[in-house]
């Protein structure tokens, strides 16, 4: 492959992700997989800690976590709280619109419209479901680890799914499961010296489905780029 080649599959790799929401149940070869996070293992980290930590949950495994998630997302009881925060406590612009744009824009092809909460709960249930994606994994980081190694957690992560992108495989960051930590933590034995960060869905997207038709909108390079002589 000439360089022009590698150059053109890398940014088509890069370009062409994006997240979906429904899966084919079309299996992945447990040797890609495994191929697939070691690729990412290469991502950079800070004095080479490489502090990311990865589990691949199997059928049984994800079946019980399923059941107990989604009886967590029907119990009024349950306090959904994430054990670190992900977003400001309050949104400002710009980015109080671009997030409205692209929520508004999933439950549009959704069919969900601004009040249905029956209609966002089952996309949260999806959600917890990996959107039936055949293979479901959980990403944690060590409590006692700082924001450098969250920054290189994030670059393990973007490598995987650009590895898998480049394989023909699609794939969600889940941040979903934060707010079940609990949940995540008891079924899949994390010890509470790690942070559960996020879940990814992964496979082969089902092309019928209408949310998978979403491309969220990009800001322009000179909207967040400063050229300094």
């Amino acid at each position: 492959m000439t360089t022009a080649a590698q150059a053109q599959a890398v940014e088509h790799a890069i370009t062409s992700r994006r997240a979906i929401r429904a899966f084919l149940p079309t299996p992945v070869d447990p040797a890609l997989l495994h191929r697939l996070i070691e690729v990412a293992s290469r991502a950079p980290s800070g004095t080479n800690m490489q502090p990311w930590k990865l589990r691949v949950i199997g059928p049984q495994a994800r079946a019980r976590l399923e059941s107990t998630l989604l009886a967590a997302l029907d119990d009024p009881d349950f306090v959904q709280s994430e054990e670190y925060r992900y977003y400001p406590e309050t949104f400002r612009e710009p980015y109080q619109s671009r997030r409205r744009k692209v929520g508004w824009d999933l439950y549009g092809l959704l069919g969900v419209a601004k009040g249905d909460i029956a209609g966002m709960k089952r996309q949260s249930a999806a959600n917890l479901r990996f959107f039936d994606a055949p293979v479901a994994l959980m990403l944690t980081v060590d409590r006692d680890l700082e924001i450098g190694s969250w920054i290189d957690l994030g670059m393990f992560l973007q490598s995987l799914l650009i590895a898998a992108q480049g394989h023909g495989l699609q794939s969600c960051p889940q941040a979903i499961f934060a707010r079940f930590h609990p949940v995540v933590r008891r079924e899949l034995a994390i010890p509470d010296s790690e942070i559960v960060v996020c879940g990814i869905a992964l496979g082969h997207a089902d092309p019928a489905a209408p949310q998978n038709g979403l491309v969220a909108e990009r800001e322009p390079v000179e909207g967040f780029t400063t050229w300094l002589d």
